[in-house]
């Protein structure tokens, strides 16, 4: 493995070596397939929730403008990882990846992740708003603050993985170079560094840990007031319509907070047991996102069949849904 020398008495790692998952070794042609399968599922699935949200323009009302930036960031998400899990099954040089790759691919990660983690948090103040204030919904939640709202969780995510990033790597390695995960994540990391990770655990366990448990407090909290909200409806309609919109969102923030709360609040248990809550949602939870909007959403569902043409010869029960996003 190259080095390369910063003074006379320290060698610093150029390269690192992933070890991937646990038991993928063993069979490492039938984990490749599976991998394969469960990246092209995911990459599909994405495309089309974003062809269908794109090309119905009943479909652009602010909770369907918002499903579309889940979808790109999850098969963005799925493609840092997963391409470089399949090559190290390949071969034993597929696991080796470069100083500044390796940087490269923990800033996406967590840029990508982040990002999800304060859009999750914004779709929740939506559904909110379309609920608990539906006649304030149309103007509050018009195009330029989707747009807005949008922008700055992207740009908050931004920031977010670029101090991750910049404190990681601003630390000397100059011992194993062998990473005990799949890929580039600051717990694994920390663990190899050759300086005092005490700054990074806090900035991490702050940054990190508490941010995402006050978006998950704020999306808790959200739903409590948007259930009485739905208790008070007089439909059955209005019932279930709350309901479908409501709980494949829901389903999907608990598939995607629940694993990291294992990963980052104990940054050293690190290592190749905490890969499997990382697959689930680096991999698994990419994967099903599509199929959980499209299930529990029935205006989703149509336009899917008519865009994949079974579902030409069906025509909606009732009108579209006013679209607040052409309201200025």
């Amino acid at each position: 493995m190259s080095m390369k020398t910063r003074d006379p008495n320290q060698t610093v790692v150029s390269h690192f070596f992933l070890e991937g998952l646990m038991c993928t070794a063993e069979h490492p042609s039938l984990f490749f397939l599976l991998f394969l399968l469960i990246y092209s599922i995911t990459l599909t699935g994405n495309l089309l929730i974003l062809i269908t949200v794109g090309s119905d323009p009943h479909l652009c009302s602010p909770m369907y403008h918002f499903l579309g930036h889940p979808s790109f960031l999850d098969a963005c998400l799925s493609t840092v990882t997963v391409p470089k899990v399949m090559a190290g099954l390949l071969t034993k040089d597929g696991k080796v990846i470069s100083f500044e790759g390796c940087a490269t691919q923990l800033y996406c990660f967590h840029f990508l992740a982040s990002t999800e983690c304060f859009l999750y948090t914004v779709m929740t103040y939506d559904r909110y708003l379309a609920i608990c204030q539906p006649l304030r919904y149309p103007v509050a939640m018009n195009r330029q603050m989707c747009a807005g709202l949008a922008g700055i969780t992207w740009a908050i995510g931004a920031v977010h993985s670029a101090i991750h990033t910049a404190l990681t790597f601003h630390l000397l390695y100059c011992g194993s170079h062998h990473i005990a995960y799949f890929f580039c994540d600051i717990p694994p990391m920390l663990q190899l560094a050759c300086a005092d990770t005490t700054i990074n655990e806090l900035v991490m366990l702050a940054n990190i840990g508490i941010v995402a448990a006050s978006c998950l407090i704020l999306i808790i909290i959200s739903y409590v007031f948007i259930v009485m909200a739905m208790l008070r409806l007089r439909t059955a309609q209005g019932h279930q319509r709350a309901f479908s919109t409501c709980t494949s969102h829901l389903t999907v923030v608990l598939l995607y907070y629940m694993p990291p709360v294992f990963i980052y609040v104990q940054p050293r248990s690190a290592g190749a047991g905490a890969g499997a809550p990382a697959v689930f949602y680096t991999m698994v939870t990419p994967m099903l996102n599509p199929f959980i909007y499209t299930l529990q959403n029935k205006e989703v569902k149509r336009t899917l069949q008519r865009l994949l043409g079974r579902g030409c010869q069906e025509s909606p029960t009732r009108s579209p849904p006013p679209d607040p996003c052409h309201d200025s």
